[in-house]
Parts: C-alpha cells; sequence; structure tokens
C-alpha cells in the first residue's frame, strides 16, 4: 500500500493518544489505533525539546522517507502516530524504518512476503 492519508486535526492525534496501543524505541515512539475506514493514516509530532526548527524537520523528513518503505507492507485501516524524540534528526532513516517495523510487527500489521517469512 503506497498511499496514505495525513491526520491533521487535535482530536484526531488524542484519540491516538488516549486509545492507541505505544511502543518505544530509542529514537521514536508510535502509536497505533484501528480507524473505521479503509485507510492508512499517519501523524507526526516534533516537540521543540528536539531541537531547533532544522532538527524538526529533518526529524518529520527522516520519518516520513522511513514509513513510505514501510507503507506497502501494512495493512489498512489504521491511525499511526508518530513521535519524534531527541535521537531522531541525528539517525538515518534505516534506523527509523528498523524501529518501525518493530513496532508494526509487534502490533501485528506488518504483511510478510514469501521472502520474508523464510529468514
Amino acid at each position: 500500500m503506497d498511499n496514505f492519508d495525513t491526520l491533521k486535526l487535535n482530536k484526531e492525534f488524542r484519540r491516538a493518544y488516549g486509545r492507541g496501543k505505544s511502543f518505544v524505541s530509542g529514537a521514536l515512539v508510535s502509536y497505533i489505533v484501528p480507524n473505521r475506514q479503509n485507510s492508512l493514516r499517519i501523524g507526526i509530532t516534533v516537540g521543540k525539546k528536539v531541537g531547533c526548527a532544522v532538527k524538526r524537520n529533518r526529524s518529520k523528513r527522516v520519518i516520513t522517507a522511513a514509513f513510505r518503505e514501510c507503507a506497502k507492507h501494512l495493512s489498512p485501516g489504521y491511525d499511526i502516530v508518530f513521535v519524534a524524540r531527541s535521537k531522531t534528526p541525528f539517525v538515518k532513516s534505516q534506523v527509523i524504518f528498523k524501529a518501525m517495523k518493530q513496532h508494526f510487527v509487534q502490533f501485528g500489521i506488518w504483511n510478510f512476503t514469501d521472502e520474508e517469512a523464510t529468514n
């Protein structure tokens, strides 16, 4: 699945924080909650503690790039909120991709291909 929508409203983010399941890694926190639509929606938040605007924007770009790699393996019908941590602007998107994959596998929405299942 390559297409995904974005969360824009505060109530959508609050719903993910309140009802979603959270997963934490060194550079990323993920909140995953099922939605009633047949679409995949994401939201990215970066607090001011991460750093200046340059670091916050880099964090968003790295998270988005990693998610584009993950999106084709995910089941639709979920809202996902990613929260950047202080390490996020200093890591590559492959590190974030591995963290995302681990979160999605733990939640059970990662669709394995035949070659991944054998490894």
